[in-house]
């Protein structure tokens, strides 16, 4: 606060506080990044991930007439509907249509931000969210975490007063991409009305299968639990930061390399492939020891919204974390979870805004602006890389501790109402 007080004058302080400052950062933000994919869309071109997503949309979801090519079931199957529909006016304009969709679920999700009761409080967390999607845009209007970070946000703003309507948007934006999974499992722990959230997200996977099977491709299903499993581990995963200084060294003819077989630059070097292996149970543990937290600090009697909330943080960043893969753009994960929490308490929550705030810059420089040298082993690329993990470790470390201290600093009125 006294740092905004020192750079802004009081008329633009009071401008930023305004709902409608909200919008016009909105506009601008968005316009931006709809000029940048106007480079390409113009020239009937796509940028990143969206060139594949506009081939699924065009050969069909069918693996067997894929002639070996990256099968679209390496997602869940509700990631193809967005998919589909972005090619709705034809392959020639993907990547606008791809464009607005996101733009329009950023939309709804910053109106669920800044109406009704959190028209005041909202405000800033709004702006949170503007300033990291100024860094990690380039990811998120490329990929499917773009669809699936705003109806995460919306399920978190209603989980405390509807928890019900926070597991139904979480099991569909789940069925899109896995990670909102981790945000699901705390609100199932914490909230009272565990019972038929857990309904609502088995009704949900039933219309899904029952769609899926009725469409003919109810066989893959499950391939996106199956497809990655072989993989090794991904160059900017947290784990692979040890291999990544021995590439940069050349010791043990560690080295940085494509993956052809499924587009990712991964490492290789002495027990690189044993590592991979291990990351898969270690990622099952990490989730089974933060939800045994989770369940502690309710038997505390932790205040349930803040748990379940820090309990997301938690699991998102274990998520990341413990991940052999670490792409990029999983740091968008983190986000909807922080502007929930900066909602519900500015001051609990402007730590891990800075340590994300601190991880979207690190990651907006090694993608995109300096990816080419990261994967030829570039030393200082190598540190800006090793330095976004460390950020990571110890947002994961935060979001440990104030579980604990959630537990431990539960006052016995609280404790006898949990019980």
């Amino acid at each position: 606060m006294r740092l905004r007080s020192t750079v802004l004058p009081p008329a633009a302080i009071d401008w930023f506080s305004r709902p409608a400052s909200v919008w016009w950062g909105f506009a601008v933000v968005h316009l931006f990044f709809l000029g940048w994919m106007a480079t390409f869309f113009v020239h009937g071109n796509t940028f990143s991930d969206t060139e594949q997503y506009r081939q699924w949309a065009m050969d069909g979801y069918n693996p067997a007439d894929l002639d070996g090519k990256i099968s679209p079931w390496v997602y869940p199957v509700l990631a193809q509907i967005p998919i589909f529909l972005a090619n709705i006016a034809g392959p020639s304009v993907y990547l606008l249509v791809w464009t607005l969709v996101i733009t329009a679920l950023n939309a709804v999700g910053l109106l669920f931000l800044t109406r009704g009761p959190r028209r005041t409080k909202g405000i800033a967390p709004a702006w949170w969210w503007l300033f990291f999607t100024v860094f990690m845009g380039y990811l998120s209007f490329a990929r499917v975490e773009g669809i699936t970070a705003p109806i995460v946000l919306i399920a978190l703003l209603y989980a405390a007063e509807r928890p019900v309507v926070a597991g139904l948007l979480l099991s569909i934006a789940t069925w899109i991409k896995v990670w909102p999974a981790a945000v699901l499992l705390p609100i199932v722990i914490a909230s009272r009305q565990r019972l038929a959230v857990l309904a609502t997200g088995a009704a949900v996977t039933a219309v899904v299968a029952v769609g899926t099977w009725v469409s003919g491709g109810f066989s893959h299903i499950l391939d996106f639990l199956t497809n990655q499993g072989e993989r090794g581990m991904q160059l900017e995963a947290t784990f692979s930061t040890p291999w990544v200084w021995l590439s940069v060294f050349n010791v043990g003819g560690s080295k940085i390399a494509d993956n052809v077989a499924i587009n990712s630059t991964e490492v290789y070097g002495p027990g690189a492939s044993v590592a991979a292996f291990l990351m898969q149970p270690l990622l099952v543990l990490a989730a089974a020891v933060g939800a045994a937290l989770l369940i502690w600090a309710l038997r505390r009697g932790a205040e349930r919204e803040e748990l379940f909330l820090e309990g997301a943080l938690l699991m998102t960043t274990a998520f990341v974390v413990f991940n052999k893969v670490g792409s990029p753009q999983f740091i968008i994960w983190l986000a909807p979870v922080v502007v929930a929490g900066l909602t519900h308490d500015w001051n609990r929550w402007k730590v891990p805004a800075a340590l994300l705030m601190g991880i979207a810059v690190t990651t907006f420089v090694i993608y995109p602006l300096f990816y080419t040298p990261l994967i030829h082993a570039n030393p200082i690329m190598a540190a800006v890389l090793t330095t976004r993990n460390v950020l990571l470790v110890v947002l994961l470390w935060w979001s440990i501790q104030r579980t604990v201290e959630l537990g431990r600093n539960a006052k016995p009125a609280a404790l006898a109402a949990s019980a």
